[in-house]
């Protein structure tokens, strides 16, 4: 646990975090004039669609194109939370439209919002209260694969054995 709460180390396919080129992470956006020179630098088309975000150990949020892997946005770092998030032009300022914590590649708890409440008030982003689509992940302790919980159903789709109700992405933690 640091500072900013809990980390997520990168839990998803090996092969996805080996290609990962250092330096090549996503887009560090930590005031509100480095997103303004950012958003500027993207079409409509790309600001129409979600963007892949991270928000880093040290606080800062991260952006790439939607279809980016997040251990690539987050430099095959740690994180304090991932996702998808979408904006949108609100008269003369930018604000969060959507934002979730869908990443399988990290499978952030629902409880890293604060983060990204910190992250997105750093940069002066009007945001929700609270992800507005949040993903539960959940690992089966009997099969051991990656579970999203749907409607409160813990119960793993893959061998049928029953879920924790708490976060256990993470066997290291």
């Amino acid at each position: 646990m640091s500072a900013w709460g809990r980390s997520y180390r990168y839990v998803g396919p090996v092969e996805l975090k080996t290609a990962v080129r250092p330096g090549s992470g996503g887009c560090r956006i930590s005031s509100a004039a480095e997103f303004g020179n950012w958003a500027a630098g993207r079409s409509a088309a790309e600001l129409a669609e979600p963007f892949t975000f991270v928000v880093s150990t040290d606080g800062v949020l991260r952006l790439a194109p939607r279809r980016s892997e997040h251990v690539a946005c987050a430099d095959a770092e740690m994180v304090l939370s991932a996702g998808e998030i979408e904006f949108v032009r609100e008269a003369d300022r930018w604000a969060v439209r959507e934002v979730s914590n869908q990443s399988t590649g990290y499978c952030p708890d629902t409880g890293s919002w604060s983060a990204v409440a910190r992250a997105l008030d750093d940069v002066g982003l009007e945001r929700p209260s609270g992800f507005t689509h949040e993903v539960v992940f959940r690992r089966c302790p009997d099969c051991q694969e990656h579970n999203i919980v749907r409607e409160d159903d813990f119960v793993c789709v893959f061998c049928g054995s029953n879920l924790p109700e708490t976060w256990n992405m993470d066997t290291t933690v």
